[in-house]
């Protein structure tokens, strides 16, 4: 078996680490912070939390022998906003606090795909995430830290 890009790792631990010293830094007026579109800071690392589950999801299928193929695409913005209100119920800290958990969990499930796995999840086009956690919790890192004005 061919030894697998993993380049993906670096980024994830990375942003992971920005994600916890930020919820390490936050206090919950600043979690309650209002964000664009009616979300809040928390509401935005509850939805962070979600995508993470989601991976997780499909990472625990997969460790089940259920085809990477097998997975169906959904329309985001239907999601999104569905769970809003979810998130938006979540008290500030719990909200903040799930967010490191299911990045803890998930960049652990990535890590521990083995060569064989990656090989057939990249054979099919791709996962039905970015094995890449980073990419996500960056865009709204990079958005939660410019309400926060730094």
């Amino acid at each position: 078996m061919e030894k697998q890009d993993r380049s993906h790792d670096v980024e994830t631990d990375a942003e992971r680490a920005r994600l916890r010293a930020l919820v390490s830094r936050l206090n919950d007026a600043d979690l309650s912070r209002p964000m664009p579109a009616g979300w809040t800071i928390a509401a935005v690392l509850a939805h962070i939390g979600f995508w993470d589950a989601r991976a997780i999801y499909w990472l625990d299928k997969w460790a089940r022998g259920v085809p990477p193929s097998a997975y169906e695409p959904e329309n985001t913005e239907a999601v999104n906003e569905s769970a809003k209100p979810l998130c938006l119920a979540l008290r500030p800290r719990d909200a903040a606090d799930l967010a490191l958990r299911l990045a803890e969990e998930a960049d652990g499930k990535v890590k521990a795909l083995s060569d064989a796995m990656l090989a057939k999840i990249r054979a099919t086009g791709g996962p039905p995430f970015n094995l890449s956690r980073a990419i996500h919790r960056k865009e709204h890192l990079d958005k939660i830290e410019q309400e926060l004005g730094g």
